[in-house]
């Protein structure tokens, strides 16, 4: 039946639908021979994905011609399923080879910089796995001259001869060693004319990128009812050409295939020959021969005709071309006509959809959703990375506002007590909450706060214990804590964690089967800390994707570059879309190998990383030869200006260089048809109606703006009056950064309080230097502990005063000599005549002189004070201070003197500052004081931004809300009466 078979090597060009070209040449091999013949023959694929487009094709032309009997259809990857044996779980050997990878970094710090135990015991298991189908053992490194490679290649070599002889002399039980196992056993067999096939076998869609493939396929090639049909195969490329690519131009889209050649090869089916795949053929030749393009370059056919149904998109910058893109495709959507992404950056793919967005359309993404980016993958990555490090205000925000927490129960009671306990936090601290903070702050609220606050209370109080064990330990007691935790969480007050989103969507099932296999194999790996557990979890969910059924629009998907294959034409007008085309994007930079170097690799016989390059370049090729092609890249990525793809720089190129060709006129056409999308793009970005920029403003409120003005806050007033209408007419108060630092502002604080306690209770007169020395440096180790939970902070901070703890003592004794502190962070006020109106005060410290009506008022500064040209006219608070010293502001002291106003430093070298003053500057300031209130509350002036800010460059907390930068400094202020009617 089989006489007539002819077999060999056999191909399609690029831009042919692949798998509708091998079922065609297939049933017309098939003719003339009954039904069961097909059921007879084998096909090996590349992957599930052929295999279910070539299913298609044939359901397609049964529904034409009528039923027919499948063939058998399998993987490649499958060859080894078949062997005797349990297969071992890829996980479980990646566990333990971070057992070794664990030691050996503990030993040698400097393998694998930057990089966790887990991640380089997956790089590690990779490389294993290459070197099994390579068909290289542990001999294999014994190729490798140590001599003349660095030190560090060395060390990584003699630990890679340990880890092959536990990982490379076991039975084959990994994936590529029964892989590889099953290809030698049946390509030896075939070779020795034993079990030889009686009907056809067909092998499709491989390159033969690794080397048990490349077995198979050589060994079918060789069988009289073997067919090898390759993808993307470039027949115009000459002889010599191919003879240079199988001496290693790894770099090359055809160069895996060179290696497959076996005398000629054929045509799987007639395909019109393209004028396209002439003219890509010649500009992606290999760079020592490109003076071919002087020779070859004037035979090409007219390039305005190769390029006629191809657009280059040039974008300004990425986010407009993923725009650009969108436009595309929602275009196409709108003419009913297929459309597929190509992009090797997920990144762009995922600004596409998001664009998309704005029509509501789905993009359906071939290579799903990355686990640990999905809901459920980013809360399991949240909570365990709680463990072995104090909670931070942020950390414990994030798991709270997580859409996946206290879904089993009310999530709405959750946000709404999470926001109130955010607006506390970020106000009033502690910077690491715990379980004591929370019940405190529920034990002040109703019922319903101190059910929530308790339920989180009992969760942190498991998450403490944990902290408090800093050692290694088991994997398996991590990961019961780590889902207990989780549960607890998803669950929230009183309710159900199964009934929650943790586990209920596509993404949560994928991530309980990933947590359930994790545990499965836990036991064999070695006890770690709370980190490395932390980054194990990271790099298993990254490692597996979620692709939600039915959830994409029919037209429109994303695929990964190596589906060009099988998705580059799909005929009936489809449109292929070949984005990210920068270097970079595509193709993606080769990750840096660190076990084996470039040169080690040639020599144990494994295949170059350049490889990787060839093969991206072969998607491209083909994707390239579709029908219809719109080509994209962006000019500009967020740092620097970009570097055209290689294969897009030689396209265009070669294009410049023909001018006989009609080549630049092309090109222009291919950028003219591009800008048409990219101004469709920016005009959807460019907002509808003109906004024109907001002016400088100057408010003023219906009523009075204040019945109370701090005297620290009269120089805000004066530099910057519209941050006084925001906090005191609209209530406006800038909130704490989410993560507290130890900043300027709370070294401030606590240098105040230190200050404070040092005369509470007020030292004795015979107290001497060096008792107020030990005694200050005492406080500030009681203050640092009780308010900078920060080790670090509070060693620098201490060793500052301890610098400068002399010279405050000394400067103490001679003060406390002179007078005695009779207000000390006391609030008071003044009422204002005239207005209704009290100023207010709460100096740091004013001294009764010798027991008589004479006082000096001092300010503590923990950085430089101001000079006596900023108190004449903008920093008033020590002399306004003064003035109510005069006025009888303050019960203790009652109407006084002034003798002088002076800064205490509490910082730099501790000296004190004496500044000029006079009764008669205080009495003027008063009265300067008096006449800027007046204008403000009487409604004359406005409260104007940024009015005297001291630098242009400083930032006022309210700049967002004046809309500054829509207006300059150099803005005249608009003044605007709001909140009434006139």
């Amino acid at each position: 039946m089989w006489a007539d078979w002819q077999g060999g090597t056999f191909a399609l060009p690029p831009g042919a639908d692949f798998c509708r070209g091998v079922v065609e040449g297939l049933l017309a091999r098939m003719a003339g021979k009954p039904p069961e013949a097909l059921a007879s023959v084998t096909i090996y694929a590349n992957s599930g994905r052929t295999i279910q487009t070539l299913r298609e094709v044939f359901d397609d032309h049964a529904a034409h011609h009528g039923p027919i009997l499948l063939p058998r259809m399998m993987r490649f990857g499958d060859l080894g399923s078949a062997l005797p044996g349990e297969r071992a779980a890829p996980l479980a050997r990646v566990l333990e080879l971070g057992n070794l990878v664990a030691r050996l970094m503990a030993r040698d710090p400097g393998i694998g910089a930057g990089q966790s135990a887990p991640e380089l015991a997956e790089s590690l298991a990779a490389l294993m796995s290459e070197m099994q189908t390579e068909g290289c053992g542990p001999g294999s490194l014994d190729r490798v001259d140590a001599g003349n490679h660095a030190a560090h290649w060395q060390r990584a070599l003699a630990f890679l001869k340990i880890a092959a002889q536990f990982y490379l002399t076991d039975p084959p039980v990994d994936q590529s060693a029964r892989q590889r196992a099953k290809a030698e056993g049946m390509a030896r067999l075939w070779q020795d004319g034993q079990a030889v096939p009686d009907a056809p076998i067909l092998a499709v869609g491989s390159t033969g990128s690794h080397g048990a493939t490349r077995l198979f396929l050589q060994a079918v090639a060789r069988l009289k009812l073997g067919a090898v049909i390759l993808p993307g195969y470039d027949f115009h490329q000459p002889e010599r050409v191919w003879d240079d690519l199988a001496d290693g131009a790894e770099d090359h889209p055809q160069a895996r295939l060179a290696v497959l050649r076996h005398g000629s090869v054929r045509p799987w089916v007639a395909v019109p020959d393209s004028d396209r795949n002439r003219f890509i053929s010649l500009a992606l030749r290999p760079a020592p021969v490109t003076d071919q393009w002087i020779a070859e370059g004037p035979d090409l056919p007219d390039l305005r005709e190769a390029t006629a149904a191809m657009t280059l998109i040039e974008a300004d910058q990425p986010q407009e071309e993923a725009d650009a893109i969108a436009v595309i495709i929602r275009d196409a959507v709108a003419k009913g006509r297929k459309t597929r992404l190509f992009a090797a950056d997920r990144g762009l793919v995922r600004r596409v959809a998001a664009a998309l967005d704005r029509w509501g359309l789905v993009i359906d993404d071939s290579a799903g959703e990355p686990l640990h980016l999905t809901q459920p993958g980013l809360f399991l990555r949240h909570v365990a990375g709680l463990f072995g490090r104090p909670l931070t205000i942020d950390a414990l925000l994030t798991l709270l506002k997580h859409p996946v927490t206290a879904t089993g129960g009310a999530p709405g009671d959750n946000l709404r007590m999470t926001r109130d306990m955010e607006l506390h936090l970020r106000r009033h601290g502690p910077a690491f909450p715990d379980a004591a903070f929370l019940r405190d702050w529920g034990s002040r609220a109703g019922e319903d706060r101190k059910g929530w606050t308790g339920w989180l209370a009992d969760t942190l109080d498991l998450l403490s214990d944990s902290q408090q064990e800093t050692g290694p330990r088991p994997v398996q007691d991590h990961m019961a804590l780590h889902l207990k935790l989780a549960r607890m969480l998803a669950a929230g007050p009183g309710g159900d964690a199964d009934a929650s989103a943790l586990w209920n969507d596509a993404a949560g099932r994928a991530a309980e089967m990933a947590m359930t296999l994790l545990a499965t194999h836990a036991p064999r790996a070695q006890p770690m800390g709370a980190r490395d557990y932390a980054r194990l979890i990271d790099t298993h969910l990254a490692g597996q994707g979620v692709r939600a059924a039915d959830r994409g629009h029919p037209l429109i998907r994303a695929c990964g570059t190596r589906d060009a294959r099988t998705e580059a034409n799909l005929g009936d007008g489809a449109l292929i879309v070949l984005a990210g085309l920068n270097e970079g994007g595509w193709p993606q930079p080769l990750s840096p190998d660190p076990w084996l170097s470039r040169a080690m690799r040639a020599e144990i016989g494994l295949t170059l990383p350049e490889r990787l390059i060839g093969l991206s370049a072969h998607d491209f090729q083909q994707a390239v030869a579709a029908p219809e092609v719109v080509l994209t890249r962006a000019r500009r990525d967020a740092e620097a200006e970009t570097i055209p793809s290689r294969w897009l720089n030689r396209m265009t190129n070669l294009m410049s260089g023909l001018p006989e060709r009609s080549g630049p006129e092309a090109l222009g056409a291919m950028r003219a048809r591009g800008a048409v999308w990219l101004d469709l793009a920016r005009q959807l970005a460019r907002p509808r109606h003109r906004l024109d920029p907001a002016p400088r403003p100057a408010p003023i409120p219906p009523a009075p703006a204040f019945d109370a003005i701090s005297v620290t806050q009269v120089k805000t007033l004066i530099r910057d009056p519209y941050a006084i209408y925001a906090s005191k007419v609209l209530g406006l108060e800038p909130l704490d950064p989410l993560r507290p630092e130890p900043g300027a502002q709370l070294r401030g604080q606590v240098l105040h309080k230190v200050a404070e306690r040092l005369l509470q209770p007020r030292p004795g007169l015979e107290i001497t230097a060096e008792d107020l020395r030990a005694r200050f440096l005492e406080i500030t180790a009681e203050v640092l502990s009780e308010h900078v939970p920060w080790p670090a902070a509070r060693a620098f901070w201490q060793a500052r005063m301890t610098r400068i703890a002399d010279r405050i003592a000394a400067d103490e004794q001679r003060r406390l000599q002179r007078g005695a502190p009779v207000v000390v962070e006391a609030a008071h006020s003044l009422p204002v005549p005239g207005l209704e109106l009290k100023l207010t005060a709460k100096p740091d410290r004013i001294d009764l002189l010798d027991d008589s009506a004479v006082a000096h008022v001092y300010d503590y500064k923990s950085g430089r004070p101001p000079s006596d040209g900023e108190m004449a006219h903008f920093d008033k608070q020590l002399v306004l201070e003064a003035a109510m010293v005069m006025r009888g502001a303050f019960p203790e002291i009652g109407a006084a003197g002034v003798e002088g106003v002076s800064y205490i430093q509490l910082g730099g070298e501790g000296e004190t500052f004496a500044r000029s003053f006079s009764p008669d500057m205080a009495e003027e300031t008063w009265a300067k004081f008096v006449i800027l209130a007046t204008r403000y509350l009487r409604r004359d002036t406005g409260f104007t931004a940024r009015r005297a800010l001291q630098k242009v460059t400083d930032a006022s907390d309210y700049d967002h809300l004046s809309r500054y930068g829509e207006w300059g400094a150099g803005d005249v202020p608009v003044k605007m009466r709001v909140g009434g009617d006139d």
